[in-house]
């Protein structure tokens, strides 16, 4: 069974017309989070760490809204506008995620909406 989730308390709202997550069997997709503030919908942080912080806030509120935790995330994908910032964002990355590590892509793209530099999102396991 198919359920889909429009917006999500605590969470920024769809920047377009799309289900910020998908929850479908036991799997929660997530759209990509950027990194929003919730109250003004204005981008945060000048760099690529501040930004993937709080992108990976947002996906955080969103996949423990919808009853999961990040040790269930499964898959992620981070979107870079620039890949020479990886590092950086790796370091990010791994105050979230500890082992055992979700399987992740991270490519660079050409632009990202709002200007962010980051975009993240994930597939997890449901608490159900």
């Amino acid at each position: 069974m198919k359920e889909t989730f429009g917006s999500v308390e605590g969470a920024p709202i769809a920047v377009g017309p799309y289900s910020i997550a998908v929850s479908a069997g036991n799997l929660l997709y997530t759209s990509g989070q950027l990194p929003i503030d919730v109250e003004t919908g204005n981008i945060i942080g000048e760099t690529a760490a501040i930004q993937a912080k709080y992108s990976l806030e947002n996906l955080k509120t969103v996949i423990e809204k919808l009853g999961s935790d990040m040790k269930n995330v499964i898959k992620v994908t981070i979107f870079m506008t620039d890949i020479g910032c990886f590092s950086e964002v790796n370091d990010v990355y791994a105050e979230y995620f500890k082992e055992s590590y979700p399987a992740r892509s991270c490519v660079e793209v050409s632009n990202l909406p709002k200007g962010a530099q980051i975009e993240i999102e994930a597939i997890a396991l449901m608490n159900k």
